[in-house]
């Protein structure tokens, strides 16, 4: 907070009061980069944990950061946390995350070596009652928690990403696009990080014929060993 008189004390004073409020406007727009690099996930976590960027921190229980190891060459997006993992403080602990869970088991990925995030980091949700039920980010929130997964992105520097669903899609391709136009191929990120476009796991814990939904996760699977497959290829 500013005292009376500061301003008067002369331009060096006033001038060192230009910078200080200047580095505070940069904060607020999300450039802490420049004043304090983030370097581990360590680091990135106890930041995320006081992130404003969007209003969303203001009712979630608090900011779900990625989890997995550093320089894990597959990094699997999803959308946002879920009830569950807003209580846990860790991605795809409720009942979508079990179904990613087998599905990557299925596709021969070790889910341990996987690094595992969200585009948004802040659960959004409507109240109903006692239940807080899924609400979808925006383009807003978004393209505002886009600057926490471009730092995972940095320190784990994955080989190809897998995007669960439009919400990752479009936070790592900066556009909407059409889940069914996208997938089973191989697209290439503005940095030249491979990317694959798959639905996410949450969509089939909505269909409700059984035959429709073994068939969808058929697909999930080919999908994630798509990105298996390449992985392997470039080790070889």
């Amino acid at each position: 907070m500013s005292q009376p008189g500061i301003a008067r004390r002369g331009g060096a004073l006033s001038s060192a009061m230009t910078k200080t409020r200047k580095k505070s406007a940069n904060r607020a727009a999300g450039d802490e980069a420049a004043d304090s690099p983030l370097r581990t996930l360590v680091e990135l976590a106890k930041a995320e944990a006081e992130c404003t960027r969007c209003p969303l921190y203001k009712h979630a229980t608090q900011a779900v950061p990625g989890e997995g190891r550093t320089g894990s060459r597959l990094m699997v997006v999803g959308e946002q946390p879920g009830d569950k993992e807003d209580l846990a403080g860790k991605p795809f602990v409720g009942p979508a995350g079990a179904i990613l869970d087998r599905a990557l088991i299925d596709a021969d990925i070790d889910r341990k070596a996987v690094f595992v995030t969200n585009a948004v980091k802040h659960f959004k949700f409507d109240e109903r009652g006692k239940r807080r039920l899924h609400k979808r980010p925006n383009a807003y929130e978004i393209e505002r928690c886009k600057w926490w997964l471009d730092r995972e992105r940095e320190i784990i520097r994955p080989a190809a990403i897998v995007a669960l669903g439009a919400t990752a899609a479009r936070s790592l391709f900066g556009r909407s696009v059409t889940i069914s136009k996208m997938r089973a191929q191989q697209h290439a990120l503005a940095d030249g990080t491979l990317a694959f476009v798959t639905i996410h796991p949450s969509y089939l814990l909505r269909i409700q014929d059984e035959d429709d939904k073994a068939r969808e996760y058929r697909q999930f699977v080919a999908d994630l060993r798509q990105a298996a497959r390449w992985l392997a290829q470039r080790a070889a």
